[in-house]
């Protein structure tokens, strides 16, 4: 059994900018062939192994070529925005000038942007394709008769193939099992991809991801089970909830029958995400005229799942919408994993049990200042004269990729020292959050969501108790309309407060949102204010008007 080599090949230079710096993957695999040789065979069985069966985003031509006609753009624009191709080299291959189009396409590819590429020699020994002599050579007589008029294309051509022969492939035999040798492909292709997977994590700035991911992998995966799976990644928002499940869905994605990503579900409309999941699951084809309606949709993913491995992540979920989308256990196929993101670990404890809960973690100071220098400097360095100033900016948002992701790009290509220092006092005297639509609206999510009891204590905590006993607050509580034990455990849940040591501690952005709803109460007069905690306000108010003072 001969083969080229096992590995895949990439020949652009491995600098960091070289690849994936061109438009953004629509296609994870180009796959080329001549179809009078493999289109209903081989093509065919490859095309099903990846798209189908791996899940796998893998494009192919459906149309026979025709002679004389120019190649079409779609295929020029689908190599374009595909990461990897994979090239099926039979006896024929060379005598369609489309196929030779297309190769000297993805070897430009190759070179300008890293573009992977796994050459297939198809029952065809590669010695004929890099010497291009039996029916290549047949070929390319013609080719030259025929376009003698454009003699640089046919070498464009001729030079495409010997760099692609030259690449290290795999070489199916005959007598080989064509079945394995697919199989084979498939985890090599999926393998470089999850490989690509991590580079495109660290060029796109995802700090402190893959140690996250694997935490998660090893808690809570265990990817040699049967068993299906509720898992549910919970945090306060903005702490990388998504871009974590996405991490983890693209890592493992390959490695079940089909897959889905639904973001936000809870803000989507729940006839649009069903039928999302169930065009992802293969049980709906294309754009439908006519959507189905919720209930179909339910019994078509309860019933034609049942037997399918599946992974399905569903994004800033409630609880009403994953009773419709991911209902029960019995939904899925043996092996399946439901990944759930959201604030609510209530939620999360009564569809996933208490030990499949993950709490996203706050990056830790080194990975924080290394995100915050990526969108203030372009690099993970932070400029030498600027450091005890980037440190201030990370503490100030203790370890929030959000908030770090967005102050650093504010003061990206400000050079001048004074003014760094001049943002970052006036952060930290500030009692406002970060003037910045995005910091504003993720924060307010879960505060908005709770009862009127429930925001009363949230706002206590941010004004007087944060870091202080969880019982003595407990105490000064009881008897205030409050139900401590119940409202207490409800911030936690909505993953706005937490309990560490026996204290309560809330985030210092969270804290920040505390104080701005209260002074938005009445911004020019603090005496208007439901709670003072300022000892000048304090003051002010004192020697201004006659006041009851309660004293906690």
């Amino acid at each position: 059994m001969a083969s080229t080599s096992s590995n895949i090949i990439e020949t652009a230079p491995s600098t960091p900018s070289s690849s994936f710096s061109k438009p953004q993957s629509k296609y994870e695999v180009f796959l080329s062939f001549r179809g009078k040789d493999t289109r209903n065979t081989f093509a065919d069985h490859l095309y099903h192994a990846l798209d189908f069966y791996k899940g796998i985003r893998t494009f192919r031509d459906d149309e026979d070529l025709e002679i004389g006609r120019p190649i079409k753009q779609e295929l020029l624009d689908a190599i374009e925005t595909s990461r990897m191709a994979v090239i099926v080299l039979s006896s024929d291959y060379a005598s369609s000038s489309w196929c030779l189009e297309e190769l000297a396409k993805i070897v430009e590819c190759m070179k300008e942007r890293g573009m992977r590429v796994l050459p297939v020699f198809y029952h065809l020994d590669p010695s004929v394709v890099r010497y291009q002599n039996g029916t290549f050579k047949e070929a390319f007589a013609k080719h030259e008769e025929r376009f003698k008029e454009k003699i640089e294309m046919v070498q464009r051509w001729r030079a495409a193939l010997k760099k692609v022969a030259d690449l290290s492939g795999r070489h199916l035999e005959d007598g080989q099992s064509e079945s394995k040798f697919i199989e084979d492909i498939v985890e090599k292709i999926s393998q470089e991809l999850n490989d690509m997977n991590d580079m495109i994590n660290d060029k796109n700035g995802l700090v402190g991801i893959d140690s996250r991911v694997q935490e998660i992998m090893d808690l809570y995966m265990d990817m040699a089970s049967d068993d299906v799976c509720f898992i549910g990644i919970c945090g306060m928002s903005g702490i990388g909830k998504t871009t974590l499940a996405q991490a983890v869905f693209e890592r493992i994605r390959r490695q079940f029958q089909a897959s889905s990503f639904l973001s936000d579900v809870k803000r989507r409309d729940l006839g649009d995400s069903q039928d999302q999941l169930l065009q992802d699951m293969k049980l709906k084809k294309g754009e439908m005229p006519i959507r189905w309606d919720v209930l179909k949709g339910i019994r078509a993913t309860s019933t034609r799942l049942s037997n399918k491995k599946v992974i399905i992540v569903l994004d800033d979920a409630d609880e009403e919408k994953l009773e419709k989308l991911a209902g029960f256990h019995e939904w899925f196929g043996p092996g399946s994993r439901i990944i759930i993101t959201t604030e609510d670990k209530g939620l999360l404890r009564r569809r996933c049990g208490k030990k499949n809960v993950y709490n996203a973690k706050k990056l830790n100071a080194s990975d924080a200042l290394q995100l915050f220098s990526r969108e203030a400097f372009g690099k993970p360095q932070c400029e030498k004269d600027l450091l005890d100033i980037c440190n201030g900016f990370v503490s100030y948002v203790d370890g929030h990729p959000l908030a770090l992701k967005i102050l650093g790009s504010s003061m990206h290509d400000i050079s001048k020292i004074d003014l760094w220092k001049a943002e970052l006092e006036r952060l930290r005297e500030s009692a406002e959050l970060p003037k910045d639509d995005r910091i504003q609206t993720a924060l307010r999510i879960s505060y908005n969501g709770l009862s009127t009891q429930k925001k009363k204590l949230f706002l206590d905590v941010a004004c007087f108790f944060n870091g202080e006993d969880k019982n003595r607050i407990a105490d000064i509580l009881e008897g205030s309309g409050c139900i401590p034990e119940i409202d207490i455990k409800a911030l936690i849940d909505k993953s706005l407060i937490t309990i560490l040591g026996g204290k309560l501690w809330m985030h210092n952005l969270l804290q920040q949102m505390g104080w701005e709803i209260v002074n938005q109460e009445c911004m020019e007069r603090p005496g208007k204010r439901s709670r003072l905690w300022l000892c000048e306000d304090v003051l002010e108010v004192l020697n201004n008007s006659k006041v009851s003072v309660i004293v906690l």
